[in-house]
């Protein structure tokens, strides 16, 4: 995928800030949240988002290797931030695709955005020429004195106040003015501020409560409880597949090729243990089982790859609202011996459905020289795979 009339827009994140509010030694953007990095779960806002063809995240100079935990379906790019959030955001447009129509901008410690905020935002974009999201200010504002700040020097009209927050959407060439035309040493925090100075009128949407940005240790912990309260809602999905050992085929086993004689017959590499996980995942999700999305009579599979089948139906079960909790696998075999493959198997299981290996356990099992798996004939797996419900999108 990338930018293209059907895939108009390019999102950038910046990322380039070292979270001085936020203590500690670790920039807030890499922080975990419920499993998986702030950013990381920033980035997957725009992964799902439909009309996005491009992702940019700008990161702090000396820190460019971004690790994600799953895959994309959606092209990343990674570019060197700057000293402050202007200049991050510049760097991050100028490596956006030219043929974007619509350019979003969106805080990486905003990872609880709902990607139905983003396309709302794009929508009034796509009319204005540029648009927020913003929450009503319910709460009375009070302006401090000026010269002391410790007592209120007036109180402020909050129906005419509106509380910013990203995505913020933009035309291409809105933007483009925005931060061609802002004033020499300038350091706006929002891109809504250098609209406004380019002389743009821009849209205000209905924000999201939830749309908190992380800038502090209660902010994360308050994250922590809302996403938690998100995925209460277990779901348990089991999966199962047997093939048959031949001579003349290699042994895969989620994802690795173990030294045999013999190896699983079957449409595509017989990867039983990718076969049942992938059952298992889509099972959880409710969302069909393997042999209708990758049935055996399309030769489209002839020979496929399980593992990388089973990275694709991780992405798909992401799509449908789910985060993947932990995976469990049995292989039942006579030979070989699975114990001194599990713990590469475990990693290459892992990486394909995107969660840190610690959530993922295959283990070996025999059959006592009972039925066909036990005569060495096949080799059968098992497996459970736990999903939780995500933050509605």
């Amino acid at each position: 995928m990338s930018v293209s009339p059907t895939r108009p827009v390019s999102a950038v994140i910046p990322a380039g800030g070292v979270g001085v509010r936020m203590g500690g030694d670790r920039p807030k953007q890499w922080l975990d949240l419920a499993g998986i990095s702030i950013l990381e779960r920033s980035i997957r806002i725009f992964d799902v988002c439909a009309q996005v063809g491009e992702i940019v995240v700008a990161l702090p100079p000396g820190s460019l290797a971004l690790e994600l935990r799953g895959t994309l379906q959606t092209p990343l790019h990674v570019v060197e931030g700057g000293a402050t959030r202007q200049d991050s955001v510049a760097r991050g447009f100028a490596a956006t695709a030219e043929q974007a129509e619509f350019v979003v901008v969106h805080d990486a410690a905003r990872p609880l955005c709902p990607v139905s905020l983003v396309e709302r935002t794009l929508e009034a974009a796509a009319v204005h020429g540029a648009a927020i999201a913003a929450l009503a200010a319910h709460d009375t504002v009070k302006q401090r004195a000026a010269g002391d700040p410790g007592v209120i020097g007036r109180t402020l009209a909050r129906e005419m106040l509106a509380l910013a927050q990203t995505p913020q959407a933009f035309r291409r060439e809105v933007l483009a003015d925005a931060i061609r035309l802002s004033p020499a040493g300038s350091s706006a925090t929002d891109e809504a501020t250098l609209a406004e100075w380019a002389g743009y009128r821009v849209a205000l949407v209905d924000g999201v409560p939830n749309n908190i940005k992380i800038t502090t240790p209660g902010d994360l912990e308050f994250a922590r409880r809302l996403l938690g309260d998100a995925m209460t809602m277990p779901r348990v999905g089991i999966g199962y597949d047997l093939h048959r050992l031949v001579e003349g085929r290699p042994l895969i086993l989620g994802g690795v090729e173990i030294p045999f004689e013999r190896g699983l017959v079957g449409h595509s590499d017989a990867d039983a243990v990718c076969h049942a996980v992938t059952d298992a995942l889509l099972g959880a999700a409710a969302a069909g089982d393997i042999g209708r999305h990758f049935p055996d009579t399309d030769p489209r599979w002839k020979g496929a790859s399980s593992i990388e089948l089973l990275r694709g139906v991780a992405a798909l079960v992401r799509k449908c609202g789910f985060e993947i909790g932990n995976v469990d696998v049995v292989v039942v075999a006579e030979r070989p011996k699975i114990g001194p493959y599990a713990e590469e198997m475990v990693a290459s299981v892992a990486d394909a459905v995107g969660v840190a290996p610690s959530l993922v356990s295959i283990k070996g099992k025999t059959n006592e020289g009972v039925d066909a798996t036990g005569r060495g004939e096949a080799i059968a797996t098992h497996a459970v795979a736990m999903l939780r419900e995500a933050p509605c999108p």
